[in-house]
């Protein structure tokens, strides 16, 4: 099999661009309520983020805020990599197999632990509707059906599957260092204020095992689909 990535249509092209565009809005609309506190937070735990004063004096904890959720940085993922996409869909660097198979991992994991976690117990509001809908529903689901039916096929490698955890293990160290230092955390499972280092750390252990698993997952549809396509 070549390792050339495949050639991808028109109309394949359109929809990586359309997903990029998707992801940027989402982030656009949730980095604006946030910026200007267009919502203020019905949080009233202490151990989470989200207690900042109104106006301008609370903009620069609301942007921390804003940089320190998973959901942000999986979206900003996807919007990266659906945009280099758009722009050239044969990009076959190692480190560009890397971030193809980030995008699709953190994504997923954003609309999974956001529909079975946190989603039951969320509260929205006017345009958080808009920019929850784009984040955690719209983007996960366009990302992995493009990815599915246009591909490129051959763009991800076996051996990108330990690398791609790493952007997220970033995260979860960026996380636990800040909020070790202001005292509150973004999501409730790496709440150690809540839950101590002991229990974090078996949740975090299970995201990344769903993690390795759904990288393998993705890199066997990838060969599939190559193998189906080579077959025509």
């Amino acid at each position: 099999m070549s390792s050339q990535p495949s050639t991808v249509s028109p109309t394949g092209r359109l929809f990586f661009g359309i997903n990029a565009l998707v992801a940027w809005l989402g982030l656009a609309v949730s980095f604006v309520l946030a910026l200007f506190g267009s919502y203020p937070s019905t949080n009233t735990d202490p151990t989470l983020v989200g207690f900042n004063a109104q106006g301008l004096e609370g903009a620069i904890g609301r942007v921390s805020d804003f940089l320190g959720y998973f959901t942000h940085w999986s979206n900003l993922v996807v919007a990266i990599v659906m945009t280099m996409l758009w722009r050239n869909s044969k990009r076959n660097s190692t480190l560009f197999s890397v971030l193809r198979l980030d995008s699709l991992i953190m994504i997923t994991v954003t609309g999974l632990v956001y529909a079975l976690i946190l989603a039951p117990a969320d509260t929205v509001q006017g345009w958080q509707y808009i920019s929850n809908t784009l984040e955690h529903y719209l983007t996960p689901l366009l990302t992995i059906l493009i990815f599915i039916i246009f591909g490129p096929r051959r763009q991800i490698r076996l051996g990108a599957v330990l690398p791609a955890l790493i952007l997220p293990l970033v995260w979860v160290g960026i996380a636990l260092i800040r909020g070790a230092i202001i005292g509150a955390y973004p999501y409730g499972f790496i709440n150690v204020a809540t839950w101590g280092y002991g229990t974090v750390t078996i949740n975090l252990i299970g995201i990344i095992v769903i993690g390795t698993g759904l990288g393998l997952f993705f890199w066997a549809i990838e060969r599939w689909m190559s193998k189906l396509e080579a077959r025509k």
